[in-house]
């Protein structure tokens, strides 16, 4: 039989198939076994093998189920979204499966909680910038309905938000995106699984965080943390490193304002923009 040999240099696509190729030799399979394990056809194996076919999120989770690993699709996330900070496509992968996220956010409204039209405007400014392609851009809007989707579930996660009051106070695109925006954030505390409180300016110094933070708690009671600065993330899964964040987000919880109050300053704000 003729083996193709890979070059896992060549594309990030290269790399994952060889990765696969590799776990499945190592554990004395054949590509007949692991399509037995997987639910995919022994032909689909070799494609994603070789690089000739696109690996997409459902094969890289079936091949973690049968390699038992979580390795495949931390290698997915990284090649279908190569563009995003370090740590981030890794971290979406645990996002997706916590039961409680914690997250507080500056400037912006987090991606959990935008809307399309309000993803597109802030793509859309990076690309103007140059910092980013129109593909990229198509990409992260794409990604962010993804973890939108990935939370609507039977069992949802809790879901805590602080927003710094900069993130309602700051105009984007059009009157009508940012109105729709800020209903959503209204609709968003409405839910039973949620709670939304916004920051206000004059906290100063009692607010612990200077940059957005998200602190994970998985199903396991273990904690994982992501923090990002403008040019770099880091996603971080020792439990030890990430207490002390979780007691400093608890702490901003119980400085700002409770989530009637933090509502009714964000309709507030929404008559500024109709």
């Amino acid at each position: 039989m003729n083996i193709k040999e890979l070059n896992p240099d060549s594309s990030p696509q290269a790399a994952f198939g060889a990765r696969v190729r590799k776990e499945r030799e190592d554990r004395g399979w054949k590509q007949e076994d692991l399509a037995e394990h997987t639910g995919y056809s022994s032909t689909h194996i070799s494609a994603v093998e070789t690089g000739r076919k696109v690996p997409t999120l459902r094969f890289a989770r079936m091949a973690d189920i049968a390699d038992n690993a979580d390795t495949f699709e931390r290698q997915w996330r990284e090649l279908k979204h190569g563009s995003l900070l370090e740590g981030f496509p890794e971290f979406v992968g645990y996002e997706g499966r916590a039961v409680e996220i914690r997250l507080y956010e500056v400037g912006v409204i987090p991606g959990l909680l935008q809307t399309p039209e309000y993803a597109r405007v802030l793509a859309q400014s990076a690309v103007k910038r140059g910092a980013i392609t129109g593909e990229q851009a198509d990409e992260r809007v794409t990604l962010l309905a993804e973890r939108q989707a990935a939370l609507v579930r039977s069992s949802p996660p809790l879901v805590f938000v602080t927003l710094d009051e900069s993130c309602i106070r700051r105009p984007m695109g059009e009157p009508a995106i940012m109105d729709a925006q800020l209903a959503r954030l209204v609709e968003f505390a409405e839910l039973p699984n949620t709670m939304l409180q916004v920051a206000p300016f004059e906290m100063g110094e009692r607010r612990p965080f200077n940059l957005p933070i998200t602190v994970l708690t998985m199903a396991d009671r273990s904690l994982t943390s992501y923090a990002e600065s403008a040019q770099r993330g880091h996603f971080e899964r020792e439990s030890t490193c990430v207490v002390p964040l979780l007691t400093a987000y608890h702490q901003l919880q119980a400085e700002a304002p409770s989530q009637a109050a933090s509502v009714a300053m964000i309709n507030q704000v929404r008559k500024g923009t109709l």
